[in-house]
Order: C-alpha cells, then structure tokens, then sequence
C-alpha cells in the first residue's frame, strides 16, 4: 500500500498534473495579455507620472 491509499483525499500524480494542466489552459483561454499602450497614451502616462512625483 502506497502513502496515498492510506488517505482518501490524496490524489495520484498523473491526476494532479491532469487537473493543474487543464486549469492553465482554461486560464490561457479567458485571460489575454492586455494589448500594448500606443506611444502617445504611454507618453502621456509617463508624463503623469513625472508631475505626480514632483508634487511630493
């Protein structure tokens, strides 16, 4: 008898693996990376910024 026939709420290592692959894929799906700024709103931004941290 193995360490995880003693516990029920044990899981094998292939079923893990099976059910960590499938949540990253499920994740993959429904979180796209945010598209990149254009320059002129990241000029903008950083230009806030700058004011933001000369006030203090």
């Amino acid at each position: 008898m193995t360490q995880i026939d003693n516990d029920p709420d044990q899981i094998d290592h292939k079923t893990c693996r099976y059910i960590c692959d499938a949540v990253g894929e499920r994740l993959r799906q429904n979180i796209r990376p945010e598209p990149a700024l254009s320059s002129r709103l990241q000029r903008l931004l950083d230009e806030m910024r700058r004011r933001e941290n000369d006030q203090h």
